[in-house]
């Protein structure tokens, strides 16, 4: 029988191994922790107080996330070099969903600008409406006018993403009904959702989701069974989840298993 390396570690390198599996994942589960580990749940639960008094980890409810959470965002700039290949196979993959005389809402972030890239290299495309709050967003479509029509949401700017958010945001998506949204974020969970860090944009993608028929959620593998701030819809509200070749096969099962249609972008 192959034993997991980390079941029957001694206390204290039990312990450092979950304080670093929880920083690795962004949030880990009790009934996770326990198989893997070999151990009982009540051990786990006393494991994770332990941590939270050595301020390594903060529990919540099922499990546990990093003490210090991400430092903040990091700016869109900053944030286009990382995992680039991946978010351009997720792009690619995206588009494909969408066909001619589509209405789309396209979220801010650089996976979907990403998709916005791949959007416009499909030439076949024509009669595509798209709706965005994010002014380098607009920016990638705007080669592909008079094919597209790109309408800016309004609102109020966020440097930091070039994103456009309340007060005044909620104008136009309070007048349409969109075929598809492409939604960015910062986490995935089958219990919490699709959740992401900065509450006034998560405000702007849950009036997104409202506003739409079809929603498609566009994530890396790293952002599979995190939880972040602000909770944008419920897993059984996303339609097709778009995820790249980093995810692991383990969690993207659980969530086929759960009925969620799963596209890894390879």
């Amino acid at each position: 029988m192959v034993v997991d390396a980390d079941a029957r570690l001694p206390l204290t390198l039990r312990r450092s191994r979950m304080a670093a599996i929880t920083h690795e994942r962004g949030h880990v589960r009790v009934e996770d922790l326990a198989a893997q580990f070999a151990v009982s749940e009540v051990t786990v639960r006393s494991d994770l107080a332990a941590l939270e008094r050595q301020a390594k980890v903060r529990r919540v409810r099922g499990g546990a996330v990093p003490i210090e959470l991400p430092l903040g965002e990091r700016p869109f700039e900053e944030m286009l070099g990382a995992n680039a290949e991946a978010k351009q196979q997720i792009g690619i993959a995206a588009a494909q969903l969408i066909t001619s005389g589509e209405t789309v809402l396209l979220d801010v972030g650089t996976t979907t600008a990403a998709v916005a890239r791949a959007l416009v290299a499909r030439p076949e495309l024509t009669e595509v409406t798209v709706f965005t709050n994010g002014l380098r967003i607009a920016m990638e479509l705007e080669s592909a006018i008079p094919r597209f029509t790109v309408v800016v949401t309004g609102g109020t700017l966020r440097p930091l993403q070039h994103s456009l958010v309340d007060p005044l945001s909620d104008t136009v998506l309070d007048r349409i009904r969109a075929d598809t949204v492409v939604l960015g974020c910062n986490g995935v969970d089958l219990a919490a959702g699709v959740t992401n860090i900065n509450l006034p944009e998560a405000a702007v993608k849950r009036h997104m989701c409202r506003a739409a028929r079809r929603r498609v959620v566009v994530a890396d593998g790293g952002k599979l069974g995190r939880v972040s701030l602000s909770p944008l819809c419920g897993i059984d509200e996303v339609d097709v989840l778009i995820t790249s070749g980093s995810a692991d096969p383990r969690v993207v099962e659980q969530f086929r298993a759960a009925g969620i249609h799963v596209e890894v972008a390879m």
